[in-house]
């Protein structure tokens, strides 16, 4: 479902997946290939919100804003199930687990993982490419060159699952790497 509110309604790019119980509200952007899922509901109702390239975010997520606060989400971010995002910014290539909260004026930067149930507490700032958690959510150890590939395999997931949605089908599932 996808509403105007206020004369500002959703701009959504080219290829981009959007489950038939999401809802989008208001002065929302979403770029090319990105994946809005089941449940989700993006609403920019007080500030804007933009989603970029191939950001997937996940089943029943929250991604709302303060005034004067937009929620922008960078390119190829993973926005894990249950996620609240809340007027903050998550930089390009970031992990935001199951069930983690990143609160109003909060940074999480490139390459960054916020671990499953974690908080990211007002106006604060992790990364870049640091692993996060904890309630509120400390840095636990920097991420290593082999890390960051592995980051790669959810976007790939996502990627093939919302272009199934368009009747697309990239390789045949008994190929795909688990």
């Amino acid at each position: 479902m996808i509403f105007e509110i206020d004369g500002k309604r959703p701009k959504i790019g080219d290829h981009v997946f959007i489950a038939p119980t999401a809802v989008i509200i208001g002065n929302v952007e979403i770029h090319d290939g990105a994946s809005i899922w089941y449940g989700t509901v993006l609403r920019g109702d007080m500030d804007a919100i933009v989603v970029g390239e191939d950001t997937n975010i996940q089943d029943n997520c929250t991604v709302h804003t303060d005034y004067g606060n937009p929620a922008i989400l960078g390119d190829r971010v993973i926005v894990g199930h249950n996620a609240v995002i809340h007027g903050c910014i998550v930089e390009d290539e970031c992990l935001i687990g199951i069930g983690a909260i990143v609160l109003t004026g909060a940074v999480v930067k490139k390459h960054t993982v916020v671990a499953a149930g974690s908080l990211i507490l007002e106006n604060q700032s992790v990364g870049p490419t640091q692993l996060v958690a904890g309630t509120p959510a400390t840095v636990k150890r920097t991420l290593s060159t082999e890390d960051l590939p592995r980051l790669k395999k959810p976007l790939e997931n996502y990627k093939h699952l919302s272009l199934l949605n368009f009747g697309i089908r990239l390789l045949d599932p008994s190929k795909r790497s688990e």
